[in-house]
């Protein structure tokens, strides 16, 4: 399944290293099979707040997504972007082709207590 390293970068002053990691980026990728999916483009919010950018990246999946981030070759650019710019970066794996959000809910409901029984895992006081 498709994992994805997804950031949300602050608003940041330009700065030299700051080019210099966005122009060594892509060869990071090509070993863990990962790709920009969303780079440089403008987003709306359309809840909440969500000042900066956002940038995606696909990569085959979990494995490949924190070999990617633990590569040397990664872990030598990342300051010059650390250095400039805050924010916050996640690995998250995909859903399967096919995924069905209404299974994922028929399992919550499931999980419920019957109506008038106290909520928690069925143990009585």
């Amino acid at each position: 399944m498709t994992a994805y390293a997804i950031a949300h970068l602050r608003e940041a002053d330009p700065h030299p290293e700051i080019a210099d990691y966005i122009e060594r980026i892509g060869a990071t990728f090509a070993p863990h099979g990962g790709r920009f999916l969303v780079h440089a483009s403008g987003h709306e919010v359309m809840e909440g707040e969500w000042p900066g950018h956002v940038v995606v990246i696909g990569l085959p999946g979990m494995a490949a997504a924190r070999a990617w981030w633990n590569s040397a070759a990664y872990r030598e650019i990342a300051p010059l972007r650390s250095r400039h710019i805050e924010g916050d970066i996640i690995l998250v794996q995909g859903v399967p082709e096919g995924y069905d959000a209404a299974v994922t809910a028929r399992a919550m409901r499931e999980a419920l207590p019957a109506a008038g029984e106290p909520a928690g895992r069925g143990e009585t006081p």
